[in-house]
């Protein structure tokens, strides 16, 4: 498995990149390894402001449908409208093409409290 180490994560198998003022987010490798084939993904908090840990959408895969959690507090300024039509993205592209939104951070600080690429595998490994 792939863990970019300019990347933060958090436990609940979300990555952040942020690039200036913004920041990309999106499910891990580990996490897209789980869930399997992803069939849909549904993100209807753009525009809004959402606090970390918050859930800005849900992710379907063949068996399941899990939540999406706010690695940090922020706008949601974009959803990827590319994984409408190809969600399966997610799994071929997880840290590129397959991102899920793009915010605005609230407050960068609480990045400090989310898990390195090596604390990350730590979590998983256990």
């Amino acid at each position: 498995m792939n863990f970019p180490t300019d990347l933060k994560y958090t436990k609940d198998h979300e990555w952040i990149r942020v690039d200036g003022n913004v920041a990309y987010v999106g499910i891990t490798d580990y996490a897209q390894n789980e869930l399997g084939e992803i069939v849909f993904v549904d993100i209807t908090s753009v525009g809004e402001t959402i606090d970390k840990e918050e859930v800005f959408g849900t992710i379907e895969a063949v068996k399941t449908v899990s939540d999406l959690f706010m690695p940090a507090s922020g706008e949601v300024l974009e959803a990827n409208a590319e994984l409408e039509d190809k969600p399966e993205l997610v799994n071929q592209d997880v840290y590129g093409k397959g991102w899920l939104i793009k915010i605005s951070l609230t407050d960068p600080a609480e990045l400090n409290d989310l898990l390195s690429a090596e604390e990350y595998e730590k979590l998983i490994a256990k």
